[in-house]
């Protein structure tokens, strides 16, 4: 059983961060109704794996990884 890095995503910033769909939609760069049928494929894999006992691996899919520029720390 397959999870996509896009899955994986919609679970983490929904099922685990808590956002709003519209809030991670937006985080991940595409529209509201996509991200919603992307979660919905998620949580139908995920329930699959679970149920049937398959392995999930999450790989492929289209993804970029971005980095934020951390503040400088203060020198005492």
């Amino acid at each position: 059983m397959d999870l996509s890095i896009e899955e994986f995503e919609a679970l983490r910033l929904s099922d685990y961060m808590g956002l709003p769909q519209k809030e991670a939609a937006k985080s991940m760069r595409i529209s509201q109704q996509t991200f919603s049928r992307v979660l919905k494929k998620a949580h139908k894999n995920i329930a699959h794996g679970l149920i049937n006992g398959n392995t999930i691996k999450i790989q492929g899919g289209h993804y970029v990884i971005s980095s934020r520029e951390e503040s400088p720390t203060k020198q005492a």
